[in-house]
């Protein structure tokens, strides 16, 4: 099988669809956590606003695995599309929802629809870009998570000043837009073909590798969703900081967070491995959150907001980085036959991690233990991720040598 043939301006035109689609299911999907104010201002109890932030998420874990199989078969350009205007219409009805019931059923309908982009989204990366530039470019393509949590934390506290609704129909827009932007300009990647009577590709899950990538990657779900979960709602309330402020700060370090994913995935891309770097970044993440909960600790008798700010900005940026490496593992790992199956599986995992740390984390927060618990919680799985992580002997086939579809030109 041949590296992609097509003209550099069309992957980087599928690649910026891509990341624009990814963008907005992300505001969606882990944006909620800046609107913990205006939910509780709503009435409703810091455990209840976990949940209610986590019902996108549970979207995700019902739907990927099927997303990624209708990607496998029937392509790309269909799979997003479809499921991002799916994510439009849901949070329309979540912005005309008046209670949490009825708007937690529609955040789940949103999260359904936009795990489509997680799935299909991989698979142009792979199938558009040769194996020297995938790491970049799905490093890029990663950025869309910091990026759209960004977004969120900048304008969705501002957008909730009279209650969610604002908030809400600024997500539905945006998953509207990328959704028309699919249908215009996305084509899928030519397939490659496969002999008469040939057997169908074997399983990759035959190998221990996927399970260990998926089983590291989801580990590290966890200090990203106690940070990503719990450090807007500890800045407003633990910290001294004001609502818009904290928003503000925290899209700012997006970001660094974008920075970081790129970083990784030239990183990975030069040394020829994903492994290793994988690894590397999973014990700095260990323990930047663990410092974290240290600074939660001592703040606010000992330490000042600054201080509260600069830990929760490094462990903000720190926390995304490894994703794109290990997307990048998964589908080149699964190849063309298995991926949107592979990266289905993947994010069903993670996704299920993250629907469950946020109210666990939650809960720890607000009991007796406290955000320094909830935010050590997270530090310890980053620290059982690097055990978990593959050698790199287990790369198999390496990645310079990763077969690809042929895109069309």
């Amino acid at each position: 099988m041949s590296a992609p043939t097509g003209p550099p301006r069309a992957r980087w035109r599928h690649l910026g669809v891509g990341l624009v689609g990814l963008v907005a299911a992300c505001a969606a999907q882990n944006g909620l956590p800046f609107l913990t104010v205006a939910l509780r201002a709503e009435g409703l109890t810091l455990p209840q606003v976990g949940l209610l932030v986590s019902a996108p998420t549970a979207g995700l874990v019902l739907t990927l695995l099927a997303w990624g199989a209708l990607a496998d078969r029937y392509g790309e350009r269909l799979v997003l599309s479809c499921g991002l205007a799916v994510a439009a219409a849901a949070l329309t009805g979540a912005a005309l929802a008046d209670a949490a019931l009825p708007t937690g059923l529609w955040l789940l309908l949103a999260g359904a629809g936009s795990a489509s982009v997680h799935a299909a989204s991989g698979r142009l990366v792979l199938g558009w870009f040769p194996p020297e530039q995938r790491g970049l470019a799905m490093g890029i393509r990663q950025a869309g998570q910091p990026m759209g949590v960004g977004l969120a934390a900048l304008l969705l506290p501002r957008l909730s000043t009279g209650g969610p609704g604002g908030a809400f129909a600024f997500l539905a827009a945006g998953c509207a837009v990328a959704a028309v932007l699919v249908a215009l300009l996305v084509r899928d990647p030519a397939r490659p073909p496969r002999a008469d009577g040939a057997p169908r590709p074997a399983s990759p899950y035959r190998s221990p590798v996927l399970w260990r990538v998926h089983a590291a990657s989801t580990l590290l779900v966890v200090p990203q969703f106690a940070v990503a979960g719990l450090a807007f709602d500890w800045l407003v309330h633990e910290a001294g900081w004001a609502a818009a402020a904290a928003g503000t700060l925290l899209a700012v370090t997006q970001v660094g967070g974008v920075a970081a994913r790129l970083g990784a995935g030239v990183w990975s891309d030069r040394v020829g491995s994903r492994l290793g770097p994988l690894r590397r970044v999973a014990g700095a993440v260990g323990a930047v959150v663990g410092l974290l909960a240290l600074v939660a600790v001592l703040t606010p008798d000992v330490l000042g907001p600054a201080v509260a700010a600069a830990a929760v900005a490094l462990a903000a940026i720190a926390t995304v980085s490894p994703n794109g490496v290990a997307f990048t593992s998964v589908a080149e790992q699964a190849g063309s036959a298995w991926a949107g199956r592979a990266l289905g599986a993947h994010n069903t995992v993670q996704n299920l991690a993250a629907a469950l740390t946020v109210p666990v984390a939650a809960l720890l927060a607000d009991g007796g233990p406290g955000y320094p618990a909830a935010f050590a919680l997270g530090a310890v799985a980053a620290l059982l991720a690097v055990g978990v992580v593959p050698g790199r002997a287990a790369e198999v086939p390496p990645p310079a040598a990763q077969p690809v579809a042929a895109a069309p030109r």
